[in-house]
């Protein structure tokens, strides 16, 4: 597994070595050791996730003020634009975000540590996400930062309005949103 590093250091994009033939392909998504040594990242996953989502929805930006979780994003079907924005006072890169296209056609993952927020918009006409966790979903713990907050500037590549919950219609501004210290 390759690792790319991003403008935030502690957001990284992994890219898998594959093994393909005509009968398909074969790689490995995760493997707790290499993740620990080969890329220095101690953590332990507790929980995986899978969403559906059609062509301009938008889930983001998501976090847990409390019990914060670290996550490694795939595409599984389709492919997304994966976002994470650093929302640690005490970084560097507070307020900062990074964002990369995460398909089933290049397998590329992405790992965001606890301590930012999250969000991603379907490219494709369907877009099916894993993500592994590193802590249990608390719903009194969840936060929402509006997803075309001005102060972040993030610049979706959108092919129409976004499709919103209601949740995502009334996140928070960045500036007024519960962050880390």
């Amino acid at each position: 597994m390759s690792i790319v590093h991003t403008k935030i250091p502690e957001v990284i994009q992994l890219e898998p070595q594959v093994f393909g033939d005509d009968r398909g392909f074969f790689f490995e998504a995760y493997n707790h050791q290499r993740f620990t040594q080969q890329i220095g990242i101690v953590t332990n996953f507790v929980q995986d996730n899978h969403s559906c989502s059609k062509q301009n929805v938008l889930r983001g930006l998501h976090y847990q003020i409390q019990q914060p979780q670290g996550k490694l994003i795939r595409a599984i079907v389709g492919s997304i634009f994966d976002v994470a924005v650093d929302i640690r006072k005490s970084s560097p890169t507070f307020g900062k975000w990074v964002g990369y296209e995460l398909s089933a056609k290049n397998k590329r993952l992405l790992w965001i540590p606890p301590g930012f927020a999250h969000g991603f918009l379907a490219l494709s006409e369907l877009a099916e996400v894993l993500y592994k966790t590193t802590d249990y979903y608390v719903p009194q713990s969840d936060r929402t930062i509006l997803w075309n907050d001005p102060d972040l500037g993030i610049d979706w590549p959108l092919s129409g309005p976004p499709i919103l919950s209601a949740k995502d219609q009334a996140g928070k501004s960045f500036r007024t949103a519960e962050v880390f210290d």
